[in-house]
């Protein structure tokens, strides 16, 4: 299908004659796209989309985050002990994650890119299911590295895809809270996994396994069990979803077409992939991520070591890892519903990362077990909904598939180097209070202050400039991305 931006090309450089005809053919075009929209409600339509998209992209990312976090859970029920390392080299373990992750996260979009997300997802999950899998049967420091690693190359692909492929379906305003709202999965993966872990971790002596190589083993069958499942459940884009009538398929792609670049037939180009490594705006979505990912990272894989420092037994700290996550959930769908009603992103970053602020100071400044596990609600409940928004802003204001794409995955890159960091620094030796983690967490966490102030200013004066240019521009101009002055950024 021709998108708008091409049909307004050709009509600008044909013949008067040639003009004429096309425009008539637009003409006749847009009559035919209002009969076949008749009857659709759009309200209904995107309650369908919501249904048919947003449970299995949500349950996948649910059990990405489950499978990568879950090693938390493990370290307090034995891992370190029955494969004879230290502390550091654990931390080491946690680094070579995201090392792979980063790696991979840009060739992978690429992948989406130029295969299909039905085969792309499910095939990504069914192989980090198996590595996951294989981390209970692993007796050695070497395979506890190499595990972590290829966990952290094959789940890359994920995030940064749904959140380009989401943007294949929605409207811009209305994609905030749909990456939101899988995104909540993380915290809801941080309950889940305590409950599993607490319960699992009973099952020590079945089959000569200690409780930590059961977590494993069958969160990680899970996933393959589930992953199997989503050949079938995931689609590929509007106009080939067989859940949709034509009626429907035609309104999706005229909403579509209306507001963003999600009907073009773009071609993958290396030109375009230059243009997202040449925007400042990229990079600073990029360090909106990275001076979150410390702390979100860091929280979700050292919560249940902490919550035990504070005194309590294994089976007390897998439980008490629930509130906070809990509760972080219910504040990540709350702010989302609220930028989207609003219409705005930055002051609510800005109020939900002062809250996980107030959060760390708790830890580092009152030792009271008591005060110190309020500390860890309230930075849960301030840095997942920071994280939802900010990761939701690229998807919102980059125009251009292939370059979305790129920022997107660029975003996440850059943003997981602050992890690659993280796991370094809740050492052995700083135990039980980890002043030096949650120190470098606090001052993250001031920094996201800066970057989401400066990007917030940057698109408000580019708005501000496009705006002066606007009314001047032909019509018949070719769309240009989002350079074009007639593209408003989401602020």
């Amino acid at each position: 299908m021709a998108s708008a931006q091409e049909a307004v090309l050709n009509t600008s450089v044909g013949t008067p004659a040639d003009s004429t005809n096309e425009k008539q053919q637009e003409s006749n075009t847009s009559s035919d796209k209002e009969i076949d929209l008749e009857g659709v409600n759009e309200k209904a339509l995107v309650r369908k989309l919501d249904r048919r998209l947003l449970p299995p992209l949500t349950l996948l990312y649910l059990l990405s985050f489950l499978d990568r976090s879950n090693v938390g859970n493990a370290r307090i029920e034995g891992l370190v002990t029955d494969l004879h390392i230290t502390g550091n080299q654990y931390l080491t373990g946690l680094t070579l994650y995201f090392i792979g992750y980063v790696l991979f996260e840009v060739p992978c979009n690429i992948v989406l890119k130029i295969w299909s997300p039905r085969l792309w997802f499910p095939t990504l999950t069914v192989i980090w299911g198996v590595v996951a899998t294989l981390m209970g049967v692993t007796q050695n420091r070497a395979g506890f590295f190499a595990v972590r690693f290829f966990l952290g190359v094959a789940e890359s692909g994920l995030f940064p895809g749904i959140v380009f492929y989401l943007a294949m379906w929605y409207k811009r305003n209305e994609r905030q809270f749909r990456v939101a709202l899988f995104f909540s999965a993380a915290s809801l993966a941080g309950a889940f996994g305590g409950i599993l872990a607490w319960g699992i971790a009973h099952m020590r002596g079945v089959g000569g396994y200690g409780g930590w190589r059961w977590i494993f083993i069958l969160e990680g069958l899970l996933t393959i069990v589930i992953a199997a499942g989503a050949y079938f459940f995931i689609y590929n884009y509007p106009d080939t979803a067989s859940f949709l009538s034509d009626s429907e398929r035609a309104a999706v792609q005229h909403r579509l077409k209306e507001d963003s670049d999600a009907t073009e037939d773009e071609a993958f180009n290396w030109h375009n992939v230059r243009k997202a490594f040449t925007d400042i705006k990229v990079y600073l979505y990029a360090l909106g991520f990275h001076t979150m990912s410390l702390p979100l990272y860091t929280l979700s894989l050292f919560l249940p070591s902490i919550i035990r420092g504070l005194g309590y037994t294994a089976a007390q700290a897998q439980l008490m890892t629930i509130p906070p996550y809990a509760i972080a959930f219910v504040a990540t769908i709350t702010s989302a519903v609220l930028s989207e009603k609003y219409h705005f992103r930055a002051p609510i970053i800005l109020g939900s990362t002062s809250f996980a602020i107030i959060g760390y100071i708790l830890l580092l400044t009152d030792h009271r077990p008591g005060v110190s596990y309020l500390g860890t609600i309230f930075a849960a409940t301030g840095i997942y909904p920071s994280v939802a928004l900010v990761l939701a802003w690229p998807a919102n204001n980059v125009s251009g598939q292939t370059k979305r794409a790129i920022a997107n995955a660029l975003q996440i890159s850059i943003g997981n180097l602050g992890a690659v960091l993280g796991t370094q620094l809740y050492r052995t030796e700083t135990a039980p209070r980890y002043y030096l983690g949650h120190g470098f967490a606090l001052g993250y966490l001031v920094a996201n202050l800066v970057v989401v102030s400066t990007l917030w200013y940057v698109l408000k004066r580019e708005n501000t400039r496009k705006e002066a240019i606007d009314h001047g521009i032909d019509p018949g101009t070719p769309f240009s991305g989002d350079d074009d002055p007639r593209w408003k950024f989401h602020v």
